[in-house]
């Protein structure tokens, strides 16, 4: 019997030690401790509009980064990212490009964040890491099952580090609600409940409007490897328009990759998924429950941002256990909890947490950290595709308004061909993973 231990094995130990914080030496360190420039990580940052927008702010304020590029076929949001980071180093000329491989053919780039829509998020971030960059992916970061695979086996084949933006993984008050469940204080977790929003998958188009000009709007990248669809620009307002339709988005993936990834750690499913699904009978997705082989479940809850049910604010997930509960999401300044003993000792409960997998508070940190050890970051690709295949098979028996059984071990529907030819999504040429 061989004594190597298996690669699941292997991943579920780099996930729980993961990257130790860096201490950047003092002769890196220049006048009033800014980061020699031999000792910075050299970015560039793909998609940054909206969320995009957010991390290059957060990447910006890095002292041990430089963003030197940004991408965007959208001229506003591609103006506005330049001018950002050209403020920021006041004055220094950064390049700004609308195809986003003109960047990555960059060899002084170390490392890309990318936040562009759904539909790009795995293309992109495969091509990044064949041109030898590190990438920092916003969430749902897969389209598919098949997109998943793809993601793992090239991370792993290219020796990249990879970080989908799960960022509450990073957040104090959710760590803290974690290791409550995960150290035994809420006894046995049976039941973990997570928000997500009502389940939308159109197949309708929007009517034809004239094209922009490409210096203004790209629209073949901006479709990418979604199916051709004539320009509309109710694909472009805010808030995500264009998540609402079936070849741009991912249904429950859109807000349960934030909840559905924080819930499957604290009973240890991080690379695993669940094995029965329950449609719910009902078009929203309210109540659907999914049964893990440990015998926990997995329950969401539909909460629109005016009337979020259990949570007082978005992203909230609840950990039940046989000895009390814990809730917690944005906005919480503690957890809520059973009983307040529980909150009693949860400065040392996150100190422990942090000492013990020497990880820091923030994802963006987390990921830069992991750059300089390439050790696996908070959540690598794994646990990114290991909680999207979570969702997309909550999707599919949606679709199909049925219950289905999931084999995460083969990765395919328990004899059930329709559902797995649901798996995976043609994608428009040349954009192949």
């Amino acid at each position: 019997m061989s004594t190597h231990p298996t690669r699941r094995a292997f991943l579920k130990t780099a996930v729980a030690v993961a990257a130790a914080p860096t201490i950047i030496p003092a002769t890196a360190l220049g006048k009033d401790g800014a980061v020699a420039p031999s000792e910075r990580i050299v970015m560039g940052a793909m998609g940054v509009g909206g969320r995009g927008s957010a991390d290059l702010g957060t990447a910006l304020n890095e002292r041990d980064v430089q963003v030197v590029a940004v991408c965007d076929v959208n001229k506003g949001n591609r103006e506005r990212a330049k001018n950002s980071v050209n403020q920021h180093y006041k004055g220094k000329d950064s390049a700004a490009y609308i195809d986003f491989r003109e960047l990555l053919a960059r060899t002084d780039i170390d490392a890309v964040l990318m936040a562009p829509g759904d539909r790009w998020h795995t293309p992109m971030a495969v091509l990044a890491m064949r041109s030898g960059k590190d990438v920092y992916s916003e969430k749902p970061g897969t389209m598919t099952i098949a997109e998943g695979q793809a993601l793992v086996a090239t991370a792993k084949r290219y020796a990249r580090v990879f970080q989908t933006g799960t960022q509450r993984r990073s957040e104090a008050n959710f760590i803290i609600a974690d290791e409550l469940g995960r150290t035994g204080r809420l006894g046995k977790l049976h039941t973990v409940k997570a928000h997500t929003l009502p389940f939308k998958m159109m197949t309708s188009w929007l009517p034809a409007q004239p094209e922009p000009p490409k210096e203004e709007l790209d629209w073949d990248l901006w479709l990418g490897p979604a199916p051709w669809r004539p320009f509309n620009r109710g694909y472009l307002g805010g808030c995500g328009a264009f998540l609402d339709y079936y070849d741009f988005g991912t249904g429950v993936a859109g807000w349960c990759s934030h909840t559905v990834c924080q819930c499957q750690g604290p009973i240890d499913a991080d690379l695993t998924s669940p094995v029965d699904y329950e449609y719910p009978k009902n078009d929203t997705s309210d109540g659907f429950v999914c049964h893990y082989a440990s015998g926990a479940k997995l329950v969401l809850s539909v909460g629109n941002f005016g009337s979020l049910g259990m949570w007082r604010g978005s992203c909230g997930v609840r950990y039940e256990g046989t000895e009390g509960w814990v809730s917690v999401a944005d906005g919480y300044s503690v957890p809520e909890v059973s009983a307040a003993s529980l909150l009693s000792n949860s400065k040392k409960l996150l100190q422990d947490y942090l000492e013990r997998n020497q990880r820091p508070i923030g994802h963006m940190r987390d990921f830069l950290n992991c750059v300089r050890s390439r050790r696996l970051p908070v959540s690598p690709a794994e646990v990114a595709h290991r909680s999207m295949s979570t969702c997309h098979v909550i999707n599919i028996s949606m679709l199909l308004k049925r219950n289905v059984k999931w084999d995460p071990v083969k990765e395919e529907f328990v004899n059930d061909a329709e559902a797995n030819r649901m798996r995976s999504r043609a994608l428009r040429p040349p954009w192949r993973v």
